[in-house]
């Protein structure tokens, strides 16, 4: 009777543990439950498509894959990509646990279709990334599975361009781009960077287009685009990888190799740029205040607009201003007469530039190397002040009565008072460096267009010991850096700057009067040049550049130009540099015009080639850095410093493995207690 409640009491414990592991089971099963039960951290699989997965001689335009959990897509229309090109957009969607594809367009014969999910599927509770997963099937007997990869980058500035479309063609000819869509197509993640799949052997060409009317080649001037005349063609290799295996997400448990297939060429670089838009035409007229009205055009000519006065004699009527690319042409009103009245009608005769239509397809293809078609076109204007006399004479004798008024009460208190109100002076503005580097001079600005200024009214003094003496200046129109663009009303003060001295910038009233006879008030600014022990200077050497028209920039950390140096003998040397932290980029001034200048497809035009310095360059006072560059030492792609890149790689989906963190609090190892 013992012996038999014995076993019954074992049998009754046995079940008892029994039940306890499958409760312990079912809660390390539940994902994310309220007792912490342990996280899900296995990716969705893959346990059937229809039609299979790499299948052939499909006809359906209707797809599914099959997962063994609920998934879900992360914007199917910008991160899922089907190639050849769909000139209807399919329909992409999570249901539960399968993706449903429609294909709108008709499938093409004999042609492998890819439908690219990169990260976009994850499971519908932890986010767990099934990882990079293309779907692939054929309208012939065999599936074409060679790849190409690589970058696209901003040509100005070398930051990644994501979203960019990336296109081959088997048509070698320049046409192809403008004359018919891509035939395999990717598009950039965050990081610029692409892959092209499902290519048939052959030879190609590649080119990228931010493609905004959806058709997949040029068919706009305004398209950002990037080519190369280089003829690819794709190949593959055996190789060998490493991967990491992680024990959990802080150790390593093992190092593997693992054999691959290596497609090639996986380095190819593009640099986008957007054609100059070149083509002119008139945009609008504006008169914001009296004294003057502007005309905007999409571009500049090198021939002013001819304007005649419908209702006004034009004859000797303006001082004319243009802007750098002579785009925009401001007027200035030299009559006071001609400025108090509201309306100007004028007859106007300018230049226009177009080019054809890319979009007609009847046009002859070889109108890629075609000029800018010229005409003239005169048009009748009414141009209306926003600022109306009545307005601006009501605010005249607004202010004049509150100056009356205050004139009024002084003379009744018995204090000095002014009996005519005295005119506003002319609004100089002074920008004087600080701290002020010897290589840097004053910049004078106006607010209104000037006569001749007159320098004996000027007087600049430097301190030498207790005493002041005259020192020498030059004052000349400021000429843009590397360019010959004057600006208008601005001046430049350039003097014998000598360091550690103390100066006086005197002007007289009246030095400067403007074509209204207002004048300027005196100024006295005083300052000090820096000692040179607050600088540093840096030395680069460029190797390989020699002979080559180059334009060196020293960047700060916004990767804004803070000096700029042109070169041809290879070697840029910066001198007076705050201590800090810099970076360097370079282009080459094909034209020598000093500014970077962008391409144009159809003039077959690459922009100025762009290079950046990899690393940070640190400079100190009182150090002398020399350094050495090798431009092509480094692919584009790699060049630009992370700490200038705006354009930042987001965080690729990972499984969080947030198990070990939960093990930890637990207090037991994960590997062991993981169910």
């Amino acid at each position: 009777m013992k012996i038999h409640n014995s076993v019954h009491s074992e049998m009754w414990r046995g079940l008892l543990a029994s039940t306890v592991l499958l409760i312990l089971f079912a809660s390390c099963a539940r994902m994310g439950n309220p007792d912490g039960g342990w996280y899900d951290e296995e990716p969705p699989r893959i346990i059937g498509c229809q039609p299979a997965d790499k299948a052939t001689n499909v006809k359906t335009q209707r797809m599914a894959i099959y997962f063994n959990e609920y998934i879900k897509i992360d914007n199917p229309t910008e991160n899922v990509v089907v190639s050849p090109p769909q000139m209807e957009m399919p329909e992409i969607k999570g249901a539960g646990k399968k993706i449903l594809i429609q294909l709108l367009d008709s499938l093409k014969e004999n042609t492998t279709y890819t439908i690219d999910f990169s990260n976009a599927i994850t499971d519908n509770n932890e986010d767990n990334p099934l990882g990079n997963f293309t779907y692939s099937f054929s309208t012939s007997d065999h599936i074409d599975t060679l790849e190409v990869a690589g970058y696209v980058l901003n040509a100005e500035n070398l930051e990644p361009i994501k979203g960019i479309q990336v296109g081959l063609y088997a048509n070698l000819a320049d046409s192809a781009l403008y004359s018919e869509p891509m035939l395999r197509n990717s598009r950039t993640d965050d990081r610029g960077h692409f892959v092209v799949k499902g290519i048939a052997p052959g030879s190609y060409r590649v080119f990228a287009l931010q493609d905004m009317d959806g058709n997949y080649k040029l068919s706009q001037r305004g398209e950002q685009v990037a080519f190369d005349h280089e003829i690819i063609v794709p190949s593959f290799k055996p190789d060998i990888r490493q991967d990491t295996i992680w024990r959990d997400s802080l150790r390593i448990d093992s190092l593997i190799r693992v054999p691959y297939t290596h497609y090639l060429p996986d380095d190819i670089v593009l640099r986008a740029f957007t054609p100059l838009q070149n083509e002119r035409s008139f945009l609008k007229a504006e008169r914001k205040e009296a004294n003057r009205f502007q005309l905007f055009y999409t571009f500049g000519d090198s021939i002013l607009p001819q304007i005649r006065g419908l209702n006004f004699d034009d004859s000797n009527a303006f001082v004319v201003e243009t802007s750098e690319r002579r785009d925009t042409i401001t007027y200035w009103l030299r009559d006071t007469t001609l400025v108090n009245q509201d309306t100007l009608d004028v007859e106007l005769t300018y230049n226009t530039y177009n080019y054809p239509d890319l979009s007609d397809d009847s046009l002859d293809v070889s109108f890629a190397s075609a000029a800018l078609q010229h005409s003239v076109v005169t048009d009748t204007l009414t141009i209306l002040s926003k600022q109306p006399y009545e307005k601006r004479k009501k605010q005249l004798d607004k202010e004049y009565n509150e100056w009356k008024k205050k004139q009024d009460k002084l003379k009744k208190k018995g204090e000095p008072y002014d009996s005519v109100m005295p005119l506003k002076p002319l609004d100089v503005q002074m920008k004087i460096p600080s701290p002020f580097a010897p290589d840097q001079n004053i910049i004078i600005t106006v607010p209104t267009p000037i006569e001749e200024p007159d320098t004996a009214m000027f007087h600049l003094y430097a301190k030498h010991d207790t005493l002041w003496y005259e020192a020498p200046f030059v004052l000349r129109p400021y000429t843009m850096p590397h360019t010959d663009y004057v600006v208008p009303r601005t001046y430049e003060l350039v003097g014998e700057w000598r360091p550690e001295t103390e100066y006086s910038l005197e002007i007289d009233s009246m030095a400067f009067r403007d074509i209204y006879g207002t004048v300027s008030d005196p100024i006295k600014k005083g300052f000090k040049v820096a000692s040179n022990d607050e600088f540093g200077s840096l030395f680069m050497t460029i190797d390989g550049m020699s002979g080559t028209n180059i334009v060196v920039q020293l960047l700060n950390g916004s990767d804004n130009v803070i000096k700029e140096v042109a070169t041809t003998n290879g070697t840029a040397e910066f001198f007076y540099l705050k201590a800090g932290k810099y970076y360097m980029r370079l282009f080459e001034d094909r034209n020598s015009n000093g500014r970077w200048d962008t391409g144009d497809y159809l003039l077959d035009e690459q922009p100025e080639t762009v290079c950046y310095y990899p690393d940070e360059i640190e400079c100190k006072e009182k150090w002398d850095l020399s350094l050495t560059w090798n431009p092509q030492r480094q692919p584009a792609f790699r060049q630009k410093p992370d700490a200038i890149t705006q354009q930042k790689g987001e965080k690729e989906k990972t499984i969080k493995r947030r198990n070990f963190e939960r093990a930890k609090k637990l207090g037991i190892d994960y590997v062991r207690g993981k169910m």
